[in-house]
């Protein structure tokens, strides 16, 4: 989004915008912004095209497309469909965190846009904070799904239907902004990928709109599916805002002024991260959620505290800032969110990759070698790189992405076999929980005989 349009509302003016979303908004979301008794798919529900809030509700979908006519595709055509191309190359899917993107309503000949709209919603997704710092442990896949007709259903008006692959349609549940696909249509285009982590659908539309599907499959493994339209600047906040919830597990720090069912929270304390019961003292005195943040200057303006209304309640739950890209889209994730964040990229991603083979006992004359990978942040810090041999840390390869075995052998006092290995360390100062710091490393071994 430019900056120029990301203006951000004083916090009187976010709430009355958001009252007035949820008062106006059709399809029941501002009567029971979860619905929990209705049947489908849990979404989220975007916030409005002309104000800054990231959401405004969930609903429930069905897990299918809208009614449209059955695709008939020319030999050419089914010949494109399901083609899959790595448009960003950054290692092995085993050591990378993989997103997928599946575009709808492009027509074979489109095809090529598609892969430009793909590589401008991944340039936008990096220029966010920790995507920017840890882009590299990011691959990105293309697959292509070949639609009849141009255009999503729903765009411009609800009375339009296009034949197209995944079923896309606005006006989902009766909300223009929401943005529906047919999951089972984007799972088999998806399957198509090698192990997707994370799912992005781009509609061919530049009409405003998203949502967010985040619950993890059950069959496929990957976190969550986020839908945007590929030819609007903002809906790709809306992406990264999800991507929030189903990497970082964070919770929304938004909220429903004037609903009646989220005026006070008196619930038990919340698992999500950034959402607590917990006002600042108390939660420095528990040493409780991010208390190791208190006082610190976040990214997203102004400083860490628990600033109260977040997880929908006016009352009752906090947030450690006024507003960031969980509450409002167009700013920055907060230092708690940045931390959330990349301990949702290492449970996908590793730091240290074998290019010498791990299968094999490495002999005088071999060289083990690693691969890791270089982490972009202002600050231009690197890995920690160390040596072990059986267990014990040879001090002098320290740094090395390779060592000799001839070297190593100057340690070895007997003709037994041995385990030589190394391990990659993020000491990022982003984070500060001891939990999540032991998650930020990597190890890979060899077996070694003289």
């Amino acid at each position: 989004m430019r900056s120029a349009r990301r203006r951000v509302m004083a916090a009187v003016g976010v709430a009355a915008a958001l009252a007035a979303v949820l008062a106006a908004a059709p399809g029941g979301a501002a009567a029971d912004p979860v619905m929990p008794g209705r049947a489908g798919v849990e979404v989220e529900i975007p916030g409005p095209e002309h104000g800054t809030v990231a959401g405004s509700g969930h609903t429930r979908v069905p897990q299918e497309g809208r009614d449209q006519p059955s695709s008939r595709l020319s030999a050419a055509e089914e010949a494109a469909d399901g083609e899959v191309t790595k448009l960003v190359d950054n290692g092995s899917t085993d050591d990378r965190l993989d997103i997928v993107v599946v575009g709808d309503g492009y027509t074979a000949a489109e095809l090529a846009q598609f892969h430009t709209d793909a590589k401008e919603k991944w340039a936008e997704l990096a220029a966010v904070e920790p995507y920017t710092t840890y882009q590299s442990l990011f691959n990105v896949w293309a697959v292509d799904a070949v639609s009849n007709e141009s255009g999503v259903s729903g765009d411009p008006g609800p009375a339009i239907v296009r034949d197209t692959a995944l079923g896309s349609y606005f006006w989902c549940d009766d909300i223009e902004r929401l943005l529906c696909i047919d999951q089972e249509k984007v799972d088999g285009y998806v399957a198509k990928a090698p192990e997707a982590d994370l799912v992005l659908v781009l509609a061919n539309s530049a009409k405003y709109g998203g949502a967010g599907y985040n619950e993890p499959s059950a069959t496929l493994g990957y976190e969550g599916i986020s839908t945007a339209s590929a030819g609007n600047e903002k809906s790709g906040q809306v992406a990264i805002h999800e991507t929030g919830h189903s990497l970082g597990k964070l919770a929304d720090e938004y909220y429903y002024p004037g609903h009646p069912d989220y005026e006070k929270y008196t619930g038990p304390e919340p698992a999500d991260s950034n959402i607590s019961t917990l006002a600042a003292e108390d939660m420095s005195g528990q040493r409780a959620k991010w208390h190791l943040w208190l006082g610190e200057e976040s990214p997203d303006g102004g400083t860490v505290g628990a600033y109260e209304g977040g997880g929908y309640y006016v009352t009752g739950l906090y947030r450690p800032t006024d507003n960031s890209l969980m509450r409002v889209l167009g700013k920055p994730f907060n230092l708690p969110g940045v931390e959330a964040m990349i301990a949702g990229f290492y449970r996908h991603a590793r730091v240290v990759t074998a290019v010498t083979p791990t299968g094999r006992t490495l002999r005088m004359g071999d060289t083990a070698k690693a691969a890791v990978p270089r982490l972009t942040g202002a600050d231009g810090r690197q890995l920690r790189i160390r040596w072990y041999l059986d267990g014990r840390e040879l001090k002098p390869f320290a740094g090395r992405t390779q060592v000799r075995v001839s070297d190593v052998a100057l340690w070895l006092l007997d003709l037994r076999t041995h385990k030589l290995s190394v391990t990659a360390e993020d000491r990022t100062p982003s984070v500060r929980d001891r939990g999540i710091a032991r998650t930020l490393k990597s190890t890979i071994s060899w077996q070694l005989r003289l």
